[in-house]
């Protein structure tokens, strides 16, 4: 009888760590359904509910258009506001967060910028609201602030993702680190740094919508009084607006993306 050559195909080993993991991810799931009184009874109950009040949404009320556009051009200009104002702060801090280039004040940029993106966008709305009041300027503020956060974290990876031997044949030649920062890693990084300026443009115009419900401007305020009316044709068209709105950012975003990306 041939023994299997040892080339052969062996039995993967299960990884002891991987299995405690799972399983306590399955035990865990149960409890969380248990704990929150998961019922799937009431959702079936509620479907009934559910279709009678999506009825009522059509056709939608357009009466009302030209308060809901100039909410959605609020919207529009909060975002591309708060994401300007992001971008340049980031752009600065990022290159004090990267460790290759300045590692001394690196560990202190990413941790204030990993606690600016911890809280979301609609809490520091509401902080805004109470230090300056309601409208679109607390607005602007909590989409600057929590795409500081994340455009400094992706900014200096992409710094810290170039290859060290720029760097170092820069400083071997006596190069300041203005200078580096200038010749050596600007040209390789504007690409990176500019697609993911788009990215944050387009994931702050979809938050922007959402933060007029708290009273930070824009078209959330409008769907949030339709609702709390039941004017559910009136929230129909406003949802509609939005869908067109950020359907057209992202065609458009995908099309200046993929123009860079040949250019690069």
């Amino acid at each position: 009888m041939r023994r299997p050559s040892s080339g052969g195909l062996e039995k993967p080993r299960k990884d002891p760590v991987l299995v405690a993991a799972l399983i306590f991810g399955i035990c865990f799931f149960v409890f969380c359904l248990i704990q929150l009184n998961f019922n799937y009874m009431v959702l079936f109950q509620g479907t009934w509910k559910f279709i009678q009040s999506f009825a009522l949404m059509f056709p939608p009320n357009v009466a009302e258009w030209k308060p809901v556009l100039f909410a959605a051009l609020e919207t529009l200009q909060i975002a591309f506001v708060g994401t300007v104002l992001a971008v340049c702060i980031a752009f600065l801090l990022s290159f004090l967060a990267a460790a290759n280039l300045s590692p001394r004040t690196a560990p202190v940029i990413k941790g204030i910028a990993s606690f600016l993106r911890a809280i979301p966008t609609l809490v520091w709305a509401l902080i805004f609201i109470v230090a300056v009041g309601m409208g679109p300027f607390p607005g602007i503020l909590a989409i600057c602030v929590h795409a500081t956060g994340m455009l400094i974290k992706v900014f200096s990876q992409s710094i810290e993702e170039i290859d060290d031997g720029v760097i170092e044949a820069m400083r071997a030649t006596g190069a300041g680190w203005l200078q580096i920062v200038c010749q050596g890693v600007l040209p390789n990084v504007a690409t990176s740094f500019l697609a993911w300026s788009v990215f944050r443009l387009e994931v702050d115009i979809g938050e922007s919508s959402i933060l007029g419900v708290v009273g930070a401007g824009g078209i959330g305020f409008e769907i949030a009084n339709a609702m709390r009316a039941y004017e559910f044709d009136s929230a129909c068209f406003v949802a509609l607006v939005i869908f067109a709105m950020v359907f057209t950012v992202e065609l458009c975003s995908n099309r200046f993306k993929s123009s860079i990306r040949r250019r690069s």
